[in-house]
């Protein structure tokens, strides 16, 4: 009895085992970045895993250095912004590629579906070009564009919208609501636990997006929290105590985000609707 017991706990043992490697391995950076926030810049080159008594002062340092309100502002605007937009047309798309049916549909869908196949690099230049043309290099309209029509999310959109109750829809129909109104008053109640995940999706993706601001903004006034702690990162010496306060304040959001709605982000994944 004792072995046949210790044979089912093993297998229990080991699964936790490799579990909890899993998450402090995971877990770890942030853990060595909260240490070193408190340490010399010399101290972290050196790989000093206590804490130090540096942290106030690399804070002021960096808010000495760092425009904190405008660099956040112009982060927060832009994920919020492009966070929202998006949503809004690539739950539109999603609902409409599921809901109306024609012979050209699956044809369109298709070709939404290779783009995700284009790598960013190789729209880099164009999309500059296009910018420029258009007057929006160096302003935050350049970043959101290129993002409101997401690919993945009108992709995640549909495929939830395929557990949406059809017979919600008819039943409106004969109510006399238009689509608009189905897709407002019942479509986006019963579909908010698939709002929410994408929601934390979206904005996570544009408030670390880093690529593309490096190439379109170019003034200290536009920059987002991204850039500014690349630049404070590729300085001729830099502080990194200074560094990682930045990279701390520049996580706190999309953890934030994320503990708020971990719940619904796990249903809307799980494809849950109510």
């Amino acid at each position: 009895m004792i072995s046949a017991r210790a044979n089912r706990l093993l297998p229990t043992a080991a699964q936790y085992v490799v579990l909890g490697i899993a998450a402090f391995l995971s877990i770890f950076p942030f853990i060595w970045m909260v240490i070193s926030s408190s340490n010399t810049s010399i101290d972290i080159i050196k790989g000093k895993v206590s804490f130090g008594s540096a942290f106030a002062t690399n804070v002021a340092n960096f808010f000495t250095q760092v425009n904190v309100p405008l660099v956040f502002w112009n982060s927060f605007k832009v994920a919020i912004l492009a966070t929202i937009l998006t949503i809004v047309v690539s739950s539109l798309a999603g609902y409409g590629f599921e809901m109306f049916k024609s012979k050209w549909r699956d044809r369109i869908y298709s070709v939404v579906l290779l783009t995700l196949m284009v790598p960013f690099a190789a729209l880099m230049i164009p999309l500059f070009i296009l910018m420029g043309r258009l007057g929006l290099i160096n302003t935050h309209v350049a970043i959101m564009l290129p993002t409101i029509a997401s690919a993945f999310i009108i992709f995640y959109f549909r495929q939830a919208t395929k557990a949406f109750p059809t017979e919600l829809r008819d039943a409106a129909k004969v109510d006399g609501l238009k689509e608009w109104q189905i897709f407002l008053y019942i479509y986006m109640p019963v579909m908010r636990s698939t709002y929410a995940a994408a929601l934390v999706i979206v904005f996570m993706t544009n408030w670390n997006n880093y690529l593309w601001p490096l190439i379109v903004l170019q003034s200290n006034e536009t920059k987002t929290i991204t850039l500014v702690v690349s630049s404070l990162a590729s300085a001729y010496y830099p502080d990194f105590g200074v560094v990682m306060i930045g990279t701390i304040l520049a996580t706190l959001p999309t953890l934030f985000v994320f503990f708020v709605m971990q719940r619904q982000f796990v249903q809307g994944m799980l494809g849950s609707v109510k």
